[in-house]
């Protein structure tokens, strides 16, 4: 089989697709592109706008979205090809797939029966030379997340993925997920988003049919508290004149084609409509700590961690207290970070140290740590050709990547375990000095564990 002239990376997230090429001679191509996975169809313009074309609208109010994730899983295949179609076609990406390779990201627990699907797609629609599929936080360990100037990449890890559709706390060790471990959230953006449409709908404007307005309300003016029973109080004393309340300008797409937060000393236009936006600024985002406020039965986002990292190995739990990387859009609330480490501080054990790493974008950073896996050496050991695929079909695909059904992290789990005990690989974290301490002492190895 001939090599493949340059390599397609998908991060195809439910909201919105993450995508680039990677040539074999020239390096990465171009920017990220961030495409929107849906099709839109528009009253305003009556018309319908797949996938990359959605800038091409003029008129964003009571926008149809057809989404091919629902619930998470990736169930609407005909919006799918034609969202992907575009993003192939020569206004994008313009890939030739016969010449191609392809790394594509999938959900967390994805089924059996749809990762067939995925297959048929990749090898029998488009006909890829090759490809490889997994999680986005399988590809992590492979970025600069965690990079540290004179250490190296950790051994253990444990990624934090709020995306459109959930929240999951996936531990990893040596490169592998430990899916014994894992723990999902059901809140993500698409939940809270739809929260806010019913808050405002029933306290101000009826925004139940304006969803990109809304998600644009969300992103430009929620915060995660840090004290959030103190600003509910000022809330409730200051009503609309508290520092906390702020003012968003809705779109008319007639004066002004989109919405905006309203600046200090800007004067209103008689045709302005304004939302006030005042505890439902950190209202909206507690769900993801406190999803018990609108009746579902979870933990918060804190205690899933610390559930998570309970069932690890118990000579290997530090390592991941001080290895906790945050990726996906939920992530970069303003707030979010401090409110993250404040709660993980009084669930972890006092010996331990906690780290949370922040990418510089957490919503590409999946992306652009599959690429560093695309030019890694370890890269052609882990796709699938075409014609291994033609000879044993998705068979092939299972034996290569392996199942989160497996039990495959469980034995992962227990090499690293009977390797520390034998050679001394993965020191105890008790007796492991602190971050803070490791990065300015003298040391006879640079490795870090």
């Amino acid at each position: 089989m001939a090599a493949a002239s340059q390599t397609v990376v998908l991060d195809n997230g439910g909201s919105t697709i993450k995508a680039g090429i990677v040539r074999t001679d020239l390096g990465v191509d171009d920017e990220v592109r961030l495409i929107p996975n849906a099709v839109v169809r528009s009253k305003g313009d009556k018309a319908t706008f797949v996938g990359h074309e959605i800038g091409r609208c003029k008129d964003y109010t009571t926008l149809h979205y057809r989404l091919p994730f629902e619930k998470g899983y990736l169930v609407d295949w005909d919006a799918q090809k034609a969202i992907w179609d575009g993003l192939f076609s020569s206004e994008v990406l313009s890939v030739n797939a016969s010449e191609s390779s392809l790394l594509i990201t999938e959900p967390y627990f994805n089924l059996p029966n749809i990762q067939d699907i995925y297959d048929q797609f990749v090898f029998e629609e488009y006909e890829f030379l090759s490809y490889h599929r997994c999680t986005p936080a399988a590809m992590i360990p492979y970025g600069q997340l965690f990079a540290v100037e004179g250490l190296q990449l950790p051994e253990c890890s444990l990624i934090v993925d709020s995306g459109f559709s959930f929240t999951h706390v996936v531990p990893i060790i040596n490169n592998q997920i430990q899916w014994h471990a894992v723990k999902r959230l059901d809140v993500g953006g698409k939940l809270l988003t739809n929260q806010l449409k019913e808050v405002i709908s029933y306290r101000q404007w009826n925004m139940m049919d304006e969803t990109y307005i809304v998600n644009h309300v969300k992103e430009s003016c929620c915060y995660v508290s840090t004290n959030f029973f103190a600003d509910l109080e000022t809330c409730r004393l200051k009503a609309k004149k508290s520092e906390i309340a702020q003012e968003y300008i809705l779109p008319n797409y007639v004066t002004n084609t989109g919405g905006a937060v309203r600046e200090p000393g800007h004067e209103l236009a008689p045709t302005d409509q304004v939302l006030v936006m005042e505890n439902e600024r950190f209202t909206i985002p507690e769900l993801l700590f406190r999803p018990d406020d609108i009746g579902l039965e979870q933990s918060g986002l804190s205690s899933m961690i610390a559930a998570s990292i309970s069932l690890l190995p118990e000579d290997l739990q530090g390592m991941f207290w001080a290895n906790i990387g945050l990726i996906g859009g939920n992530t970069i609330f303003p707030g979010f970070h401090e409110r993250l480490m404040s709660e993980l501080r009084s669930l972890a054990p006092v010996e331990y140290d906690i780290q949370i790493y922040r990418s510089k974008d957490a919503i590409t950073e999946a992306y652009r740590s599959s690429l560093e896996f695309v030019r890694s050496a370890d890269f052609a050991t882990h796709f699938v050709t075409r014609a291994e695929y033609l000879e044993s079909g998705s068979h092939a695909i299972r034996r290569k990547f392996g199942h989160w059904q497996s039990g495959n992290s469980n034995k992962s789990g227990e090499r690293v375990m009977k390797s520390s005990s034998s050679a001394d690989v993965v020191p105890q974290l008790s007796k492991k000095p602190s971050r803070s301490r490791i990065r300015t002492a003298p040391s006879t190895s640079s490795r870090r564990r």
